[in-house]
């Protein structure tokens, strides 16, 4: 750890001194970098400055408990020793989760898939709400969303949705969410007043750039089709809708939401480049992961992640067993508090593993 930080601070003051060079801003991408770099190392400067100068005063207040020979003064300045002590234990631990290593997957974008499971209409129902949430959450975030392909029923609910993020550190945000989300709450049919228990399945992939995804135009089988479900001038009218397989992985993808059968291409091209990315960091990841499997980030879309009570007003997180009591205000897409607490867990279950331990030491 102490080897990592120091390491860290010589890179800040290298990189001090490179913002004062007038030429880098001639190259846009470079500068860039360097300043989101250098943002990111100005933190950890900072707080490890602010460590030291607590220590300092600690040491100072440490002394005078053993050298005071008046009582109450003793007495004080344990206290301010004690609310010091406090004030450095908080701080280095702040230090010590910005000295993990940033998962270079965070700062993507991403493609989420949201589709009904088990309930019939309240499940659709539900994932409707679901896609609801997280787009209000983007939009606090001031991210952008397009929906890239989707399936509704006649009672306002989808089957399925694929869409679309962009912004900042999107991945790192919402990267926990995938997994099986179970709701129980009395449906809107349901006359008897009955609870009934529905689920829906949410997939989170990093979106890859084309330069990391390359796929061969031989290993890829295009169907068109005409577009089917309610609503829309172009369903069953012209063959617009595109299905793409991709022959050695079996991955399919259907796009039929645009007029356009370019556009759905298009479309259906960026969600295959996502699955195919995600199918090769599955893998990576269980190669890296064998020994040791993550409690919150392992991604398993047939993992039941979280339980949604509508009744109690209640969300449960099974992973880091957080339990919410403002249900109505999270569907509304107040969902700071528990995707921090999610992204918080992941990392402190980072330090107390042997890959964190040695990662931070590195």
């Amino acid at each position: 750890m102490n080897e990592r930080l120091t390491s860290l601070l010589k890179r800040y003051d290298e990189l001090t001194l490179l913002i004062q060079d007038p030429s880098l801003v001639k190259n846009q991408n470079r500068y860039r970098d360097v300043m989101k770099e250098h943002s990111h190392l100005s933190e950890i400067a900072r707080l490890n400055a602010a460590i030291e100068e607590l220590e300092k005063q600690a040491a100072q207040t440490k002394t005078l408990v053993q050298e005071e020979k008046d009582q109450e003064m003793k007495e004080l300045a344990k206290e301010e020793l004690k609310e010091l002590e406090s004030k450095l234990a908080a701080e280095r631990d702040k230090l010590k989760f910005l000295l993990i290593p940033k998962d270079p997957l965070d700062e993507k974008n991403i493609i989420m898939e949201i589709r009904a499971g088990t309930g019939g209409e309240e499940a659709a129902l539900f994932a409707s709400d679901l896609y609801r949430m997280y787009s209000r959450f983007a939009e606090t975030k001031g991210w952008k969303f397009e929906i890239m392909n989707s399936s509704e029923t006649e009672l306002g609910g989808i089957k399925e949705i694929v869409f679309s993020i962009s912004g900042n550190n999107v991945y790192e945000n919402l990267r926990y969410e995938s997994g099986v989300h179970r709701v129980q709450r009395v449906p809107e049919t349901e006359a008897s007043g009955r609870i009934h228990t529905s689920a829906v399945t949410v997939a989170v992939l990093p979106e890859a750039d084309e330069t990391e995804i390359d796929i061969k135009q031989e290993d890829l089988r295009i169907d068109v089709m005409r577009a089917g479900g309610p609503g829309g001038q172009c369903v069953n009218t012209t063959d617009s809708a595109v299905r793409i397989t991709h022959l050695p992985t079996g991955l399919t993808v259907h796009c039929q939401d645009e007029k356009s059968q370019i556009k759905n291409k298009a479309k259906a091209m960026r969600i295959l480049r996502a699955r195919i990315y995600e199918f090769e960091e599955a893998k990576a990841s269980a190669l890296r992961a064998q020994e040791r499997k993550s409690q919150v980030g392992s991604g398993d879309r047939s993992q039941r992640i979280r339980t949604y009570n509508f009744p109690q007003n209640r969300l449960t997180d099974h992973r880091i067993n957080i339990t919410l009591y403002k249900l109505d205000l999270i569907m509304q897409g107040d969902t700071a508090e528990l995707f921090d607490a999610l992204k918080l867990s992941a990392k402190e279950e980072f330090l107390q593993s042997d890959a964190g331990t040695e990662a931070a030491a590195s």
